[in-house]
C-alpha cells in the first residue's frame, strides 16, 4: 500500500489568478496595438501574467530545460528504430551537446538539466548529478509485466516532485519540459488510449524516427496487449504508472504536478510527455492551466491527449525527436509574448473635454 496520497494535488493546486489576468487584458485594452491584432502572443502575453500574479507581465529571465530519461522494457519488441536500451547514448550525446536540443539551448542560452530515472546502463557512465535520482535500471516490458513496482512507482513520483521544487527553490520561472528514452512513445500511446477510452490503432504513431509498416504494426500490438493490464488499473493513477509506465514516466507526472503546485509555468513537448501530462490532469484538474502545448509533433496520440486536456499547440513543425527540442522552438515565442505585454507603450489619455467635442464633431457629420 503506497504513503503517497495523490489527491493532496487538487487541493494543492490553484488556478493561476483570474483577478490579475482580467488586469492583464484591462491593460492589453490600453496599449496602443489594438487588442487581438497580436493573436495568440496576446493571450500569452495575460496568461503569463496571471501565472506570475504581476501586471505588467515580467520578462522570462531564468527558462530551463529539464528532461527526464529512462529505457522502456518494450522496446525489445522492435517497436522503435533504435536499439533497446539505447537512451543512455542519447544522454551522452545531449550532455556533450550534440543533440538537437543542445544545439537549440546553446543558441537561446538556456541550461539543460537531464535527469536519470531508469536508463539501461551503468551509473558510473554518466554525471552524478544526472543519476541521483534513479529508481532503477530499465522499466519492465509493460505488455507482459508491469513497467515497475508500486514502491518504485512512488520514489519515481516523488522524485519528479523533489526536482520540480529544485527548479521552483533556484529561481526557475519557467520549464521546458520533454524525455529522453527509447520505447517511451509505445509507452505513451498505452496511458493515452486507455485514459481516451480509444482502440491502440488510434494512437500509434511512428515514433522520432519514423519506423517503418512492420514496426507500426508490433507497436500497435504493444500498445493493444498493455490496453489489457492498464484497464482494471484506471482508478489507481500511481497504480496504472507503475502497470504501464515507466520511472521516467511517473517522475514527469510528479514533476509537472509540483510544478502547478510551486505555479511554476511549463512548457509541453511532445507524446510522451503529453502523456504524463494526461496522467497528471486525471489527478488534478486544475493543473493543465499551468502548462502550455508547445507544438504539434504529428502523433495521432499527442492530439488525442491535447484535445482532451483543451491545449492547443503554439507551432505546427512537425518535430518528432522529443528531447525537449520542439517545446524549446516555442520558448522565443512565450518570451516575445511576454516582451509585447509589458513594453508596449499605453494610448495616452484623451481630456474628457476634447472627447465631448469629437462626439459633438462626429454627430454633426452624420
Amino acid at each position: 500500500m503506497s504513503s503517497l496520497n495523490l489527491d493532496d494535488f487538487t487541493d494543492l493546486i490553484e488556478r493561476p489568478d483570474g483577478g490579475v489576468r482580467r488586469d492583464a487584458e484591462a491593460r492589453r485594452e490600453r496599449q496602443i496595438v489594438p487588442p487581438g491584432s497580436l493573436g495568440r502572443l496576446d493571450d500569452l502575453g495575460e496568461w503569463l501574467s496571471a501565472a506570475q500574479s504581476a501586471v505588467p507581465v515580467r520578462p522570462i529571465e531564468r527558462p530551463r530545460v529539464v528532461l527526464f530519461a529512462g529505457d522502456h522494457g518494450v522496446a525489445e519488441l522492435g517497436v522503435s528504430a533504435r536499439r533497446p536500451g539505447g537512451a543512455g547514448e542519447l544522454v551522452r550525446e545531449v550532455l556533450e551537446g550534440g543533440r538537437p536540443v543542445s544545439v537549440l539551448a546553446r543558441r537561446l542560452g538556456v541550461p539543460v538539466r537531464v535527469v536519470d530515472m531508469s536508463l539501461d546502463c551503468d551509473p558510473d557512465s554518466l554525471p552524478d548529478e544526472v543519476v541521483r535520482h534513479r529508481v532503477r535500471r530499465g522499466s519492465g516490458r509493460i505488455d507482459i509485466e508491469d513497467a515497475l513496482s508500486l514502491e518504485e512507482a512512488e520514489a519515481a513520483f516523488r522524485a519528479g516532485v523533489d526536482v520540480a521544487d529544485e527548479e521552483a527553490d533556484s529561481g526557475t520561472d519557467l520549464v521546458v519540459l520533454g524525455d529522453v528514452s527509447v520505447g517511451g512513445t509505445t509507452v505513451a500511446g498505452v496511458l493515452i488510449a486507455a485514459l481516451c477510452g480509444t482502440d491502440a490503432s488510434v494512437v500509434t504513431g511512428r515514433g522520432g524516427l519514423a519506423i517503418d509498416d512492420l514496426a507500426w504494426m508490433r507497436k500497435c500490438a504493444a500498445i493493444r496487449d498493455a490496453l489489457r493490464r492498464a484497464r482494471p488499473v484506471l482508478g489507481d493513477q500511481l497504480q496504472l504508472l507503475a502497470s504501464v509506465g515507466g520511472a521516467d514516466i511517473a517522475a514527469m507526472t510528479g514533476f509537472l504536478l509540483q510544478s502547478a503546485v510551486r505555479k511554476t509555468p511549463v512548457i509541453l513537448d511532445g507524446v510522451v510527455v503529453s502523456a504524463c501530462a494526461l496522467v497528471a490532469q486525471r489527478i488534478a484538474f486544475r493543473a493543465p492551466d499551468w502548462w502550455l502545448a508547445a507544438h504539434d509533433s504529428g502523433e495521432p496520440g499527442q492530439a488525442k491527449a491535447l484535445d482532451r486536456m483543451a491545449l492547443e499547440p503554439l507551432l505546427t513543425q512537425g518535430v518528432t525527436v522529443g528531447e525537449g527540442a520542439g517545446a524549446l522552438l516555442a520558448l522565443p515565442l512565450v518570451q516575445a509574448a511576454a516582451a509585447l505585454s509589458a513594453e508596449l507603450p499605453e494610448k495616452p489619455e484623451v481630456p474628457e473635454e476634447d472627447e465631448k467635442t469629437a462626439e459633438v464633431e462626429k454627430e454633426a457629420t452624420e
